[in-house]
């Protein structure tokens, strides 16, 4: 009885610890998807009121996401079984979650915001506000608001993703400049954040975003450094409403100065922030400037986790006072979810054939998607509108426009370096 007891406390220990919990959750699903049961993706597109309902009210859309949403809510109910905690109002709880981040993708599925890069995170966001405002924060909802843990979660899901002999396929030039920019606009966001008063945590938020790959890396950033979910909003905020400008600006900047495909393509691709506007920038330069943006935008994104685990342990370090370094409390103050998010990688990179890894893409990209849908409805369930808007006098938004100049700047001029034929003969890239 008492090794039972023993055995049962570790096992609390471990799924009571937020970190641990979110890779023992994300591995769970992964084994799930890969082994048992691989959930439909749900697509959906309108351009009319008429559409919208349609698409919304769709039987298979609704079936399929139910399908989804009851695999993530039965996992996350086990946990707090495990932990011995209120299952009933969190159930009830976690359905308005899903309900609303349902309500997000649909509405981020309208051509027309597709097109701008507009992506679900911010419509995640912002019904989270509006339900708040409205309805305030009922008892029930409070058991299943926990974003933290579905962002790590989604963290963890998101590793799958990262493969590491794609790497190959972005090329030596496309590594190389990711690396350049990745390193240059870092140290310069964060001191220019600095220069302006901004708090540390807040700092690296805006580094991160500006840097590598605007929304994921935000998120890992403050899941690496245990930062303030408000902090992660704003920057969340600024990252979507900035990359619209540059998605229309950007492409005419390159065709006033008449850069090449490669040149052009590099350009965008290291320098506007999501996923979606890059693709939808570098359509308007051509088929050859698209294939470009894409790898290039790959080539930062694949440095997420490296970034996630350096940004952790530098963190830990300043933050320990004293000289002397203390491992154990490196240990204890690290993010356990960048191990996950790194096993998943690796995993999917050299052990998983990689038939198994392309069957399972789709479903755990979804998958991913839900647990940061989830996650930002929660951190707009927390948020005062506006708070989020006069936040620190205006200045993280006079520090982040700074950063993404100087990001523009720089990627220019090693993008002509690099793709432009002055040191390297220019790249052909492929898919």
């Amino acid at each position: 009885m008492a090794l039972v007891k023993t055995t049962s406390n570790k096992l609390t220990t471990i799924t009571r610890n937020e970190d641990w919990a979110s890779v023992l959750i994300g591995f769970l699903l992964i084994g799930i998807i890969l082994f048992v049961y691989k959930p439909a993706v749900v697509k959906f597109s309108w351009n009319s009121a008429q559409t919208f309902l349609a698409t919304a009210t769709h039987s298979v859309s609704l079936m399929n996401f139910l399908s989804v949403t009851l695999l993530l809510l039965g996992v996350t109910a086990l946990l707090r079984i495990v932990n011995n905690e209120n299952i009933q109002s969190f159930i009830a709880g976690f359905i308005v979650l899903s309900l609303l981040s349902y309500i997000s993708l649909v509405l981020t599925a309208n051509e027309a915001l597709k097109y701008w890069g507009l992506e679900y995170v911010i419509f995640s966001l912002l019904l989270g506000i509006i339900f708040r405002t409205i309805f305030g924060l009922p008892a029930f909802l409070k058991e299943a608001v926990n974003s933290e843990f579905y962002t790590k979660t989604g963290l963890v899901i998101l590793g799958t993703g990262i493969i590491f002999a794609d790497i190959l396929q972005a090329g030596a030039l496309g590594l190389a400049q990711a690396v350049i920019v990745v390193l240059c606009v870092w140290y310069f966001a964060f001191w220019v954040s600095k220069k302006m008063r901004l708090d540390d945590e807040l700092s690296a938020m805006i580094a991160s975003a500006v840097s590598i790959c605007g929304v994921s890396a935000a998120i890992a950033a403050c899941g690496a450094i245990k930062g303030d979910s408000k902090k992660l909003s704003y920057v969340v905020s600024l990252v979507l409403i900035v990359a619209v400008p540059m998605l229309v600006v950007m492409p005419m900047l390159a065709n006033a100065m008449h850069l090449s495909p490669a040149v052009g393509g590099a350009w965008l691709g290291g320098t506007i922030d999501t996923t979606g506007a890059v693709v939808a920038s570098g359509a308007l330069l051509g088929e050859d400037a698209l294939k470009t943006c894409t790898i290039v935008k790959f080539s930062q994104n694949v440095l997420l986790g490296v970034a996630a685990l350096l940004l952790s342990v530098s963190w830990t370090l300043k933050k320990q006072p004293g000289k002397k370094v203390d491992y154990h409390v490196i240990w204890e103050r690290f993010p356990k979810f960048v191990l996950g998010f790194l096993a998943a990688s690796l995993l999917f990179s050299f052990v998983l054939q990689p038939e198994t890894v392309k069957a399972g893409k789709d479903s755990f990209k979804f998958v991913q998607t839900l647990w940061f849908s989830l996650a930002f409805v929660c951190i707009g369930l927390e948020t005062n509108f506006r708070d989020l808007f006069r936040m620190e006098d205006g200045r993280p938004l006079m520090a982040f426009l700074t950063a993404q100049t100087f990001n523009i700047i720089i990627t220019l001029a090693i993008a002509l370096l690099l793709f432009g034929g002055i040191l390297f003969a220019v790249p052909v890239f492929t898919k």
